[in-house]
């Protein structure tokens, strides 16, 4: 028999409309009368009837998410404190790793308010969708919202630690892939800070890795370490490619950071975990994961208003994997 909330009303002795604006966690109804009416509620084993919900709300109140991968870490990290932001404001998530119009198509079957998208290559796809959605990364040139995460100011931040240190033999290990606005967005923003405090910038300690995984960072630093070029820093584009790097790094019997000093684009927890702890610079996962589900849900309650991106600020944090240049024999 299925219970509905009349039927919770007759139990309570109250209206029927109270029943509904408790069990939607309403400030209109009295504290201990809701207590009374959810005690009751799940007494009775009543399941609400989210199709019924939907018709008369007009939300399903479901966030769809698109990401291609969860092999990598930082992103991992991102969805899983996505997930925990949209639950905290009532809504439930889907994930999808399928293509974003193959995601986009099966979003709208299940009719959710909103869409956010950690791949924005397909801008046309994005932008002929229905559905709200928001993104990461770079905002330049972008006519939606997008939550800007400031990798020149992070990059800039990189270098300059390294050259206050007195590194002049940096290096820079991250995918080059043109396609990938955040990528070259890091790429662009290293190489000119490099130039300018007059650090070399060449093929030789300007390591493409061709990817974004960890083994990616490890091959790639294999490379940097049979060329001519003898760095005293590296710099990771991102928490996996750094990880690649300090494999290979250690592989090689280089001390980290006797020898060679690492600091990394990325901010999250697992970076003070590794054997050896990450100096880091980006804006935290924390503050991006909200800042993506605040925009979008902006955007779901207002359809007709596009909200405008969001430039955060990258934080800098300072552990064990940088030493100043020329403290160790190595260097």
């Amino acid at each position: 028999m299925t219970i509905t909330i009349k039927d919770i009303a007759q139990m309570a002795g109250v209206s029927y409309s109270t029943v509904s604006k408790a069990l939607n966690d309403s400030a209109l109804v009295k504290p201990e009368t809701k207590q009374k009416i959810i005690k009751i509620a799940k007494e009775m084993g009543y399941e609400p009837n989210f199709a019924a919900q939907q018709l008369v709300s007009k939300q399903s109140r479901v966030i769809g998410l698109i990401w291609p991968t969860l092999e990598r870490v930082a992103p991992s990290t991102l969805v899983t404190k996505i997930n925990e932001e949209i639950s905290k404001n009532s809504f439930s998530m889907i994930l999808s790793i399928n293509s974003i119009k193959d995601s986009l198509e099966m979003f709208k079957r299940y009719q959710v308010d909103g869409v956010i998208v950690f791949d924005e290559h397909d801008h046309d796809i994005l932008l002929s969708s229905p559905l709200p959605f928001v993104t990461y990364g770079v905002s330049r040139n972008k006519d939606f919202p997008v939550i800007d995460v400031n990798y020149d100011a992070a990059m800039q931040t990189a270098v300059e630690y390294l050259y206050k240190l007195g590194h002049t033999k940096i290096a820079y290990v991250g995918d080059f892939s043109p396609i990938d606005d955040r990528q070259i967005e890091k790429y662009n923003s290293v190489k000119s800070a490099m130039k300018q405090y007059g650090l070399p910038v060449s093929i030789n300690n300007m390591i493409n890795t061709a990817g974004l995984d960890w083994f990616d960072g490890y091959l790639a630093t294999k490379r940097l370490l049979s060329t001519p070029f003898k760095p005293t820093a590296i710099i990771g584009s991102s928490y996996d490619i750094s990880a690649g790097v300090i494999r290979a790094l250690r592989e090689a019997n280089f001390i980290i950071p006797k020898d060679i000093s690492v600091i990394s684009y990325d901010n999250i927890p697992q970076m003070a975990n590794l054997e050896i702890p990450l100096t880091c610079v980006g804006v935290p996962v924390e503050e991006l994961a909200s800042s993506m589900v605040t925009t979008l849900l902006e955007c779901i309650k207002d359809k007709n208003t596009l909200p405008a991106g969001k430039l955060l600020t990258p934080v800098f944090t300072e552990r064990m994997s940088c030493a100043q240049a020329g403290v160790f024999s190595g260097n």
